[in-house]
């Protein structure tokens, strides 16, 4: 086989996808065209000055006119010194858009030596008055480095007054609009600059192209992204919001998945990209990435670097052991309790899931080959993961044991959160009306803390959420008091229904539903959960507690004219965007209504847990995962009577045995559940056998062990049985003997010999059959004794406790073990 050119090791590093989506949609809406030529760019020096004395390029002040007219002047003159036919061709043949910072020297200093004296103000003036003209379109990112207050609403007058008209129009600013809107403005007169024609022709490669100018500050195009696709300037197929496109990466297929990891074998990556594309239609694309990830990252990536130039599966059996050691481990870098991070190496968790992937891998293409052979049969080889090395099931006891202490932990303090939680809402509401009611620049006082309004706001509505503590420190109260409801809200949420947090991001307006009961007729609200990780859609009943926040947040998410927004929202996980839909976890910021992302929500549990003062046993802030509300909704139910199936459908798994591992059952449950089957079975049975003992009856009990002495040993009998042998203890089977009691045993064997002896000889037959029963009874239980004697001295002796009565007591102690 080939082999590519080795690639140095420093340049292995995967390659980020984010940006691959902006360069998606790139390719299907580019920016417009810039022209070589259009009229105003091929006008004449005079022709130019001619328009700038004319509306719309006029300006009111006469001194702003005068100065705009004769930098103009100065920066054509310069200009005609570059070659070209248009005013465009020659201010690229200049050094100007190269230099976006200080062009304006260049103009100067040409001025200066043809006996002029211009200010840079001036120049720039006269610059600007030549952008209005439309004289020259300087690209976007040189527009965007040099900023001006009197840019935008010289653009504004002289190319497209009645489109920026039609923005303001459109729909009033909000709050956070207003404090943002002079920068969108400006983003769409930066567009018209660079590309020409009015607001009616911006497209969305124009905005596009606007965003990768100077994605650092992007607010303003963000915001005017909205605006125009309010409007209806932009196709159905365009990307609903332009919010942190610069870092998303869409859906790569399974080439670009496999290549951010620079493999050196092509026809290894060809294999790995045929055997991802056959898989592609039964995956999901977070699969498809993690299984690209598997094969391309953790196995022939790792194999490539430890084992240069190999370029075929059949792997030695010392390359898998090695392949197999180093995935058993990973190195990360952790913050040690000194607080220096250090390198540290750990137990890779995933690493049975891992080879789980490579063995399907080659039994895919095993299995392929043979109806495929052409094609895989080349590449069929012994798996180097055997099938009990996939297993996993240690890791998932692990991970139970894990989640159970987890449960357990947290399971005790919920109402502690919830009050906490309650608590924390009602402070900040109470902080941001007292802000509210309080006058520009004056004092306030509430919950016994005092807070300064500011002198003056920017805000539209006149009414600032910002203010100064005690100690002068900035406090946000609008958006402390959002945090407290969102974090409020989602608890509350979590705890009565155990959906998961992309469940939780998705409910909709719609999704709060009503069923009429057939049998009474009362109406029974619902809550459907959208299909999210089985894909099974299911229904939840509505408490009055549910049904009561739910109100609180459709009731703060609609807008002025009682509507919820309806907004498209990103899944996360499949890379794409979800047609618009009137979701409950959205909000305004920066004049766009966008879904909380899922950051946000566990910073506002996190600030709920920081409030209540929370600690684990350790003593440090305890912690809360959305996923544990689940788990504790899941428990609480089980514990509560809820039946193990029920609690499977209500909280959409495919399997019983995974709600199963979500219960975590204490032992004292166990223990209560074992009584209460004992308390049962005692209520089935007479109630004579649980009466109370007579003094009598329990002096007879205790007087059974001292009657249980014997000369030889003790009587094994039960309780309230008398003897079937009439006493004779040295045929009974349930005679307790010790090693102490041989030599009393070997006296009554010989005894029993010279009465047989006697019996014989005076021919009492009868007397010798008893007593030779007696006899052979004797020697059983001393070679029982002398069996027990050997088989403490043998080598495999395992130390089988024993007992040794204690005189004048009727209680046995256990002997240390030999």
């Amino acid at each position: 086989m080939t082999r590519t050119p080795a690639i140095p090791v420093s340049e292995l590093a995967p390659t980020s996808l984010a940006g691959a989506e902006i360069a998606v949609f790139l390719e299907r809406f580019p920016p417009r065209p810039r022209p070589a030529s259009w009229p105003a760019t091929a006008a004449s020096i005079d022709e130019v000055l001619v328009a700038l004395r004319q509306p719309p390029l006029k300006a009111g002040n006469i001194r702003t006119q005068d100065t705009r007219v004769a930098g103009a002047r100065a920066v054509l003159m310069w200009l005609e010194t570059f070659p070209g036919v248009t005013w465009q061709q020659r201010w690229e043949a200049s050094p100007a858009p190269a230099a976006p910072n200080d062009w304006f020297r260049w103009p100067g200093e040409w001025a200066r030596a043809a006996g002029r004296s211009p200010s840079s103000a001036w120049i720039q003036a006269g610059m600007l008055a030549l952008l209005c003209a439309d004289v020259v379109r300087p690209d976007l990112p040189w527009l965007v480095s040099n900023p001006s207050r009197f840019f935008r609403p010289a653009v504004q007058a002289a190319r497209d007054p009645e489109g920026f008209a039609r923005l303001e129009t459109a729909g009033p600013p909000t709050d956070q609009q207003g404090r943002h809107a002079s920068e969108a403005r400006k983003a769409i007169a930066q567009i018209l600059v660079a590309y020409g024609g009015t607001i009616q022709d911006i497209t969305v490669g124009d905005c596009l192209a606007r965003l990768q100018a100077c994605s650092s500050e992007s607010r303003g195009i963000r915001l005017a992204y909205v605006w125009l696709r309010d409007l209806g300037h932009f196709p159905s197929d365009a990307p609903p919001t332009l919010l942190t496109i610069v870092n998303r990466s869409g859906q790569v297929g399974p080439a670009g998945l496999v290549d951010r990891y620079h493999l050196r074998c092509g026809p290894v990556r060809n294999l790995i990209v045929d055997y991802l594309t056959e898989r592609q239609p039964s995956l999901d694309y977070s699969s498809l990435k993690g299984l690209s990830t598997v094969l391309a990252s953790n196995f022939w990536a790792d194999l490539e670097r430890h084992h240069p130039g190999i370029d075929s599966l059949r792997l030695s059996a010392d390359t898998s052991a090695a392949w197999k050691a180093r995935l058993a481990t990973k190195t990360i870098r952790k913050r040690q309790p000194n607080g220096v991070v250090a390198e540290v190496t750990e137990p890779r968790a995933r690493a049975s899931m891992i080879k789980q992937g490579v063995r399907a891998f080659y039994l895919d293409i095993a299995h392929w080959a043979l109806d495929e052979p052409e094609r895989w049969g080349l590449w069929a080889a012994p798996s180097p993961v055997s099938e009990s090395e996939c297993s996993h099931k240690k890791a998932e006891q692990q991970q139970k044991s894990w989640a159970d202490q987890r449960t357990r932990e947290r399971l005790p303090v919920l109402p502690a959160l919830v009050r906490a939680a309650d608590r924390q809402l009602k402070e900040a509401r109470a902080r941001l009306d007292a802000l509210k009611a309080a006058p520009l620049g004056t004092a306030f006082t509430v919950l016994n803390e005092t807070f300064t309004v500011p002198l003056s706001t920017q805000r539209s509505d006149g009414v600032p959420r910002t203010a100064l503590d005690a100690d002068g420190q900035r406090r946000d109260f609008g958006t402390e008091e959002k945090r407290a409801f969102w974090g409020w809200a989602t608890i509350e949420i979590l705890r009565h229904t155990g959906i998961r947090i992309e469940e939780l991001r998705e409910l909709g307006h719609h999704s709060i539903i009503s069923y009429k009961l057939p049998s009474t007729g009362d109406i029974v609200p619902l809550l459907q959960i959208a299909p999210s990780k089985t894909d099974q859609e299911r229904l939840l009943l509505v408490t009055p507690e549910l049904a009561d926040v739910l109100s609180a947040v459709v009731s703060r998410v609609r807008n002025e004219n009682g509507v919820i927004p309806s907004i498209s929202s990103y899944d996360q996980h499949e890379r794409t965007w979800n047609p618009p839909m009137p979701l409950l976890y959205q909000w305004r910021v920066t004049g766009e209504d966008r879904r909380i992302a899922e950051t946000t929500i566990r910073r506002s549990i996190n600030g709920v847990l920081k409030a209540s003062g929370i600690t684990d046993n350790s003593g440090n802030p305890l912690r809360f995962m959305p996923h544990d509300f689940r788990r504790i909704f899941i428990t609480d139910a089980i514990l509560n009577g809820l039946p193990p199936h029920i609690a499977q459908v209500v909280a959409g798994h495919s399997n019983i045995n995974t709600t199963m591992g979500y219960a975590a059952i204490y032992p004292v449950e166990a223990i209560e559940a074992h009584r209460s089957f004992i308390a049962r079975r005692r209520s089935l049975r007479p109630s004579g056998e649980y009466r109370a003992v007579t003094p009598e009856e329990w002096q007879d009990f205790l007087g059974h062990f001292e009657r249980r002495k014997l000369a030889l040993g003790e009587c094994g009998r039960a309780y309230g049985t008398d003897c079937n042998h009439e006493h004779a203890c040295v045929r009974c089977p349930v005679l307790v003997m010790s090693a102490s009691d041989r030599p009393r045993l070997v006296e009554i064997r010989d005894n029993l010999k010279e009465r047989i002896a006697e019996a014989q000889r005076e021919g009492w037959l009868g007397e010798v059959e008893g007593l030779s029963v007696s006899l052979d009874a004797a020697k059983q239980k001393i070679s029982q004794l002398d069996e027990r004697d050997e088989r403490k001295t043998s080598p495999v002796f395992i130390g089988v406790p024993t007992f040794e009565r204690i005189t004048g007591r009727a209680i046995h102690e256990e002997e240390p073990l030999q």
